[in-house]
């Protein structure tokens, strides 16, 4: 699968369907659409439902909806159609296992039969927080013991990341980023053993197929784009640029997150609050944000 040729820009809106979306998600998803339609580009709409015990198909047209309520639109996606369908990841497993055939071929991946348990076991303490725990280079398999597996099977399978290598870019929103290799993340999962891509390895696939030059999402996943720029060269693709917006918190400190209950844009809708009153705050602190960098141009 080839991407499209670069011309305008060209984003993206990928909810994960595992409950409705709340005010950090419409801020950060009307920022992306705001960049993108300011330069006069494209907007996808694609569902992330890799993650099938937690998503469900009444979340999508609910997103749908309350993007809609914003006053968000697409130019491609599961309701618009356009060149590069499905826009539903479930939908493109013979892509992913394409992509990681090319990453077994690399060299650079190794079936891993370790736990997340596992990984704390080695590091000798449990993991607080909600990023993954630094994978220990101890726990790898031997090179040159990986074989050449022409599917990945029902194992986990990871990207051996190059220790101790300074992974750099600047974000349109957050500025200078650098992440060490090993210290900072360690080597990944591109594919679970139940039978699905990773996030990295899906999202990496995907935003090359669809021709995506800009990726705006939350600044929980500046490590992220470090472990997918390994995947972007590994495949000798371009990688887009980037803009990860500041989280937003309630009035302890803490992230709005789906499980925590926070109040969703449908309870907003449904209590009469107006578009214009979110999305006018929002203008004033994207404009912020931007001062780190120049926004997105044709």
């Amino acid at each position: 699968m080839s991407p499209p040729a670069r011309g305008r820009p060209v984003g993206r809106l990928a909810p994960t369907p595992t409950g409705e979306l709340h005010l950090g998600h419409g801020r950060t998803f009307w920022a992306a659409w705001k960049r993108v339609r300011r330069a006069g580009g494209t907007l996808i709409f694609r569902v992330e439902d890799l993650d099938a015990a937690r998503c469900r198909p009444e979340f999508v047209q609910g997103m749908a909806e309350d993007l809609r309520w914003l006053g968000l639109d697409w130019d491609e996606g599961p309701d618009e159609g356009g060149p590069h369908a499905p826009y539903v990841q479930s939908l493109r497993l013979e892509w992913f296992r394409d992509v990681w055939l090319r990453l077994q071929r690399t060299g650079l991946i190794y079936p891993s039969p370790h736990s997340r348990k596992d990984v704390e076991r080695a590091l000798g303490a449990p993991h607080e927080g909600e990023e993954e725990a630094v994978f220990p280079a101890a726990l790898r398999p031997a090179a040159g013991t990986w074989g050449n597996a022409a599917e990945p099977g029902a194992v986990n399978w990871r990207f051996r990341v190059p220790e101790g290598e300074l992974i750099a870019f600047s974000d349109a929103f957050a500025g200078p980023q650098e992440f060490e290799g090993g210290t900072d993340f360690g080597d990944f999962l591109v594919w679970r053993k139940d039978g699905f891509p990773s996030y990295e390895l899906a999202v990496v696939a995907d935003d090359h197929a669809m021709g995506v030059t800009e990726v705006t999402r939350g600044a929980d996943l500046l490590v992220s784009t470090a472990r997918q720029l390994l995947l972007y060269r590994a495949l000798g693709w371009e990688p887009p640029s980037h803009a990860h917006a500041p989280l937003m918190r309630d009035e302890k400190g803490r992230r709005l997150a789906k499980r925590d209950g926070a109040r969703s844009l449908r309870q907003l809708r449904e209590s009469g609050v107006r578009p214009s009153d979110l999305t006018a705050r929002w203008e004033q602190e994207m404009a912020g944000w931007e001062g780190r960098c120049a926004p997105i141009k044709n």
